[in-house]
C-alpha cells in the first residue's frame, strides 16, 4: 500500500530519513533499508543536508524504488533552478518516484563547498505551486506536457519551534496547503506539547502534522542542541535523565520510542525518524515499537 493510502487510511506510520552516500558505494544505503522495510512505510532521501554534497536524492530515491521500497525525495529550492527543478520532476516520476518533500535548503556556506552559490529561484511556495501545475499537465511557462505526474507532496513546518507565532505557523501551512502540500514535516520534537498550539489553529489538526523525533547520540550532543540550536527545545528534564543513565546510548534509544509512543497516542498519523548517519540504530528502535 502506498504511503499515501496508509495516511488516507488512518494508519500510523512510520517513515525514516536515510542520508545518500558521499559517492557510489550506495550498497549501506540499500542494507539499512531492507533491514526496517517490513516497519517502515517510506525513506526520507535528503538533498545534501546542510549543504554536503552528496549523491542527489533523486538518484537516492531512484535506488530505493528499484528494491522495491517506497522513498519520499526531497526537492530543494537551493541548488536548481526552474527548468532544472521541473526536469527531475518529470524524471522522477517517471521512475517510479510519488512522494516529494519540498525544503528550501541550507545556505552553502554551511556546507563543505563554500565556493558553491545558491541558486534559489523559487520559493518553497512557487515550488508547490510549480508541482501543481506539472500535475495539471503544464510546464512553468503554460506549455503543455506529454504526459503529465501525480505526486503525493510534503512541505517542511516550524511548528513547535520555541518563538515561532503559531497562528503565523498555521496560517503559512494553510497557505502551503492551498498550493498543494498534504503533509507538513516538522523538526524535531522531544516534548509533542510544544506542538498543540499550532494544532490547535490547523483546520485538519494533527493529521496535517508528521513529527521529526531526532535519535540523540550523546549527552554532550543533547546539551549542544539545547544550547545553540534555537529551534529545537530539550526539556531539562530529558537532559537530567541522561545524565543519570549508565548507558547513554540505550537511554537514547528509548528516548525516542517513548516520544514515538507519545506522538501515536496523541492521535498524530506519523513520524519521521531521523538519526544523522546512526541508520544501524533504527532496527533496535523499529523493534522496540
Amino acid at each position: 500500500m502506498a504511503l499515501r493510502e496508509r495516511l488516507a487510511a488512518g494508519e500510523f506510520v512510520l517513515l525514516a530519513e536515510l542520508e545518500p552516500p558521499k559517492g557510489v558505494h550506495a550498497a549501506p544505503l540499500l542494507d539499512h533499508a531492507r533491514r526496517v522495510k517490513e516497519r517502515v512505510a517510506a525513506f526520507i532521501v535528503p538533498e545534501m543536508h546542510q549543504a554536503v554534497m552528496r549523491m542527489s536524492a533523486l538518484g537516492a530515491a531512484v535506488l530505493l524504488r528499484q528494491q522495491g521500497m517506497e522513498a519520499v525525495m526531497q526537492v530543494c529550492c537551493r541548488d536548481r533552478n526552474r527548468l532544472a527543478l521541473q526536469g527531475d520532476l518529470l524524471a522522477a516520476f517517471a521512475c517510479g518516484i510519488e512522494n516529494l518533500l519540498v525544503v528550501s535548503g541550507e545556505d552553502p556556506s554551511l556546507g563543505d563547498h563554500h565556493r558553491a552559490r545558491a541558486v534559489y529561484d523559487v520559493s518553497p511556495l512557487e515550488l508547490l505551486e510549480a508541482i501543481a501545475e506539472l500535475e495539471r499537465g503544464r510546464d512553468m511557462a503554460g506549455v503543455d506536457l506529454e504526459g503529465a505526474p501525480c505526486f503525493f507532496t510534503g512541505a517542511t513546518t516550524q511548528a513547535g519551534s520555541p518563538g515561532r507565532s503559531a497562528e503565523l505557523e498555521a496560517e503559512d501551512i494553510a497557505q502551503r496547503m492551498r498550493a498543494g502540500a498534504r503533509f507538513f514535516v516538522t523538526p524535531p520534537v522531544f516534548d509533542p506539547e510544544l506542538l498543540e498550539p499550532v494544532v490547535r489553529r490547523l483546520a485538519r489538526g494533527r493529521q496535517t502534522l508528521v513529527p521529526t523525533v531526532l535519535l540523540l547520540k550523546s549527552l554532550g550532543m543533547a546539551r549542544y542542541i539545547d544550547r545553540n540550536l534555537p529551534h529545537i527545545r530539550i526539556p531539562a528534564e530529558t537532559i537530567e535523565r541522561l545524565e543519570r543513565a549508565p548507558d547513554k546510548v540505550r537511554e537514547c534509544v528509548q528516548i525516542t520510542v517513548e516520544t514515538i509512543r507519545a506522538l501515536r497516542g496523541r492521535g498524530y498519523p506519523a513520524a519521521v525518524i531521523a538519526t544523522l548517519g546512526w541508520e544501524h540504530k533504527l532496527p533496535e528502535i523499529v523493534e522496540a515499537l
